[in-house]
């Protein structure tokens, strides 16, 4: 079965073509056009921009990433409903439903977020060539799983009975983490996209000697929901900002101020993401932990999760996608397609071939 799968959810214009054959999945194009260099000017995502980069992206990408097959048929298209910014979403979801049309191809609409868990059943990727990967062999995750997204605009604790079987326990009550990374490192000017920022500033306090004690919340730490807020958190940041202005004006002590408050900021961050997930883990009693979105590529995060997991008394196991696969692509939309088909029954199937009449943009879109 071949999949083209299409993402156009935020600032990415991306799509991805894969086969599946008996157990086997392979990933022949992954094509991905970034808009970072467009929207790091203004510190954040224009909505109306992206939407414009997106429609003279889309087409360019798609044809890309169809090179590899020549002759070969595509079975299926797979293309973001929903969430993400309706505008983006619109040109996705528009080309998608007239490729589907023109060539009579079914199509599936995708939830975003179960992309970025069907992401955990692609690790590892070995490469066969330069334009071809293998999954050997598909993960095996135990059931039940608990799945922390955590991205841009969402971070949400799932419950997973199976492998399309969702159970939403919890999410942020304002603020997502990544939206947060962001609002800091635009109050500290240090670039778009805040986390890899961030990041990059916080390790280098670890190769200095630092004299400068910074010390921020940790919202809803002790709540015994599953739960998140981190508005409190920038805003937090904002009055050390405000505080501070002196120490920013002095080269000799602004980048230390700079570093510590990365750090700091992205360790409270860490601590409420592992506390709250294992704290749901442990009441769930499940066997897994799924870590999955664009945040989920921060070095720290992913290596204390593991260190902390490792720990525990109870054993859990621990999987998040690589790197490239945790920011937004089109191949875990084809995988979360793929699942979803394999689900459906002989009529659910059928009705694929009508779905460009039916699909459409869902920005709420939710588990």
């Amino acid at each position: 079965m071949i999949i083209l799968g299409i993402e156009t959810s935020c600032d990415e214009t991306a799509a991805s073509v894969i086969k599946t054959s008996g157990g086997k999945i392979k990933i022949l194009s992954n094509i991905i056009s970034s808009q970072i260099p467009i929207h790091r000017r203004y510190g954040g995502i224009i909505p109306e921009i992206a939407a414009r980069a997106h429609i003279e992206n889309i087409l360019p990408v798609i044809q890309k990433s169809l090179e590899i097959l020549k002759n070969q048929k595509i079975d299926l298209i797979a293309v973001t409903q929903g969430p993400g910014l309706v505008t983006s979403l619109l040109v996705g979801i528009e080309t998608a439903k007239t490729f589907s049309y023109a060539k009579k191809i079914p199509l599936m609409g995708i939830n975003h977020l179960k992309g970025h868990i069907a992401a955990n059943w692609l690790s590892p990727i070995s490469a066969i060539s330069k334009s071809e990967f293998l999954i050997s062999k598909q993960i095996q995750i135990k059931f039940p799983a608990l799945c922390l997204i955590v991205s841009g605009g969402h971070t949400e604790l799932i419950l997973m009975s199976g492998q399309t079987k969702y159970k939403k326990i919890g999410q942020t009550r304002d603020d997502a983490a990544g939206e947060c990374f962001d609002k800091i490192a635009k109050l500290l000017n240090i670039g778009y996209p805040g986390g890899p920022a961030i990041a990059a500033e916080a390790a280098k306090l670890k190769t200095t000697n630092h004299k400068l004690q910074v010390s921020l919340p940790r919202p809803m730490f002790n709540s015994p929901d599953s739960d998140f807020s981190f508005s409190g958190l920038k805003t937090a940041v904002f009055y050390l900002v405000q505080k501070n202005k002196n120490i920013l004006t002095n080269s000799k002590t602004k980048n230390e101020f700079i570093q510590a408050v990365c750090a700091e900021a992205q360790q409270s961050i860490i601590d409420v993401l592992i506390k709250k997930t294992i704290q749901a883990a442990e009441k769930f009693k499940v066997k897994s932990i799924i870590l999955c979105g664009g945040v989920a590529s921060n070095n720290e995060l992913r290596k204390q999760f593991e260190e902390k997991i490792k720990n525990l008394t109870t054993k859990i196991n621990f999987y998040v996608p690589e790197r490239k696969l945790c920011t937004d692509n089109a191949v875990m939309i084809a995988m979360a397609a793929y699942f979803q088909y394999k689900n459906m029954g002989t009529k659910q199937i059928k009705k694929l071939q009508k779905n460009f009449q039916k699909i459409k943009v869902n920005p709420n879109l939710e588990i």
